[in-house]
């Protein structure tokens, strides 16, 4: 008993930090206007994005808070796993093997960018540093959110499955959950036919999208989930 509710506790606040994490770095995301690709609105920065500094460290904070949003991610997940009943643990598991994926391939990618890039600029070490930079729509950082969301995406798809069909709320979870990873290969089928290999960030700032309006939903609806199972058992048998 002390376990169960100990497992559906860590769920709760892992849920809740969850979504007050990806509102924050949405918000902070908002105000990163991209000053280059596609989707710039004018004044672009071209190759070899030499102007990195001058959208230093606006562009940056986001960043900083989506590694903790991504830590928060992975307990979110754990603790799902932990309060997944027995016969459905296989799915709880293979949705938490991709979220790894998923969580170590951000991190880099995040630590890696507001770690690296500005103060290589600082120190004129540029060489490199196109292939690399944000702001590059076809560079390595725009590739590994392509992978890692995606791979969150089929973390979130394997996790429904934990959920019962049973009752309104697990079914809308498992629902939002399944629409999400169903959304995301949809946007990559429809960009890769549209733009080929020149997708640039469009179909990241799709798979983000995605994936934090999944979070924030479900999020609080298992958040609801969990509250309901720790009142059962303040009731007792």
């Amino acid at each position: 008993m002390n376990a169960e509710k100990t497992n559906l506790k860590v769920g709760l606040y892992a849920s809740l930090s969850l979504v007050l994490l990806t509102i924050l770095t949405w918000a902070f995301g908002m105000i990163a206007v991209p000053p280059a690709g596609p989707y710039c609105p004018g004044d672009c920065m071209d190759y070899p994005f030499t102007e990195i500094l001058a959208y230093y460290p606006r562009d940056y904070y986001w960043m900083y808070i989506a590694v903790f949003q991504i830590f928060a991610y992975l307990l979110f997940i754990v603790s799902n796993h932990f309060i997944t009943p027995s016969e459905k643990k296989i799915f709880s598991f293979i949705s938490f093997t991709f979220s790894l994926i998923a969580a170590t391939v951000l991190l880099m990618a995040y630590f890696v960018q507001f770690t690296v890039v500005p103060i290589s600029i600082m120190k004129g070490e540029t060489e490199g540093i196109a292939l690399i930079t944000q702001y590059n729509g076809h560079g390595i950082f725009i590739a590994m959110e392509d992978l890692g969301y995606s791979a969150m995406s089929i973390s979130f798809f394997f996790l429904a499955f934990a959920f019962s069909a049973n009752g309104h709320l697990e079914k809308a979870i498992r629902l939002i959950l399944m629409i999400g990873f169903f959304l995301t290969i949809i946007a990559f089928i429809y960009y890769s036919f549209k733009f080929g290999i020149d997708r640039s960030y469009r179909f990241e700032v799709a798979a983000i999208t995605i994936n934090w309006l999944v979070i924030i939903s479900t999020g609080i609806l298992v958040s609801i989930f969990i509250k309901r199972k720790l009142q059962m058992l303040k009731q007792g048998p």
